[in-house]
């Protein structure tokens, strides 16, 4: 029984918690950067490359082979470089977004440290006792 509460120990800890919101919330993020890089980035680098459906831009190898009938006997061979370019463009545009949140979260934190701490409120006791000890200084 220690094997599954040392496991339950690790799984609640804070950072394993939010490590996982973490992950849940930049995949999250990953499928909005692919959507905006799929839908409106590579249709105007599709036209300027003369190629409109950019995800589809190859280099074909082998072309496939169809017997008489139309069914295909060998499928084509070929490097799907307009993949591997929108999967760099994804991931440029992901790390710059990264980049700025965690230079932003550095900024505040800089700003928290320098930032001076003031002095809690005293509380109704303290105040009592600075009213009673200025009383008996008069």
């Amino acid at each position: 029984m220690g094997f599954f509460k040392e496991f339950k120990d690790f799984a609640m800890k804070g950072n394993v918690v939010d490590m996982a919101v973490g992950v849940i919330i930049g995949a999250a993020f990953n499928k909005i950067v692919d959507v905006f890089v799929k839908g409106i980035m590579l249709p105007p680098l599709g036209l300027l490359t003369e190629d409109v459906n950019f995800q589809d831009a190859r280099i074909v190898l082998e072309h496939e082979v169809k017997n008489p009938e139309g069914k295909v006997i060998k499928p084509e061979n070929a490097i799907l470089w307009g993949n591997f370019v929108q999967d760099i463009i994804v991931f440029i545009i992901t790390a710059f977004a990264v980049f700025l949140l965690v230079k932003g979260i550095q900024a505040m934190k800089r700003k928290q440290a320098a930032a001076p701490e003031t002095a809690p409120e005293p509380t109704l006791t303290e105040k009592l006792l600075m009213e009673i000890r200025d009383s008996l200084k008069k």
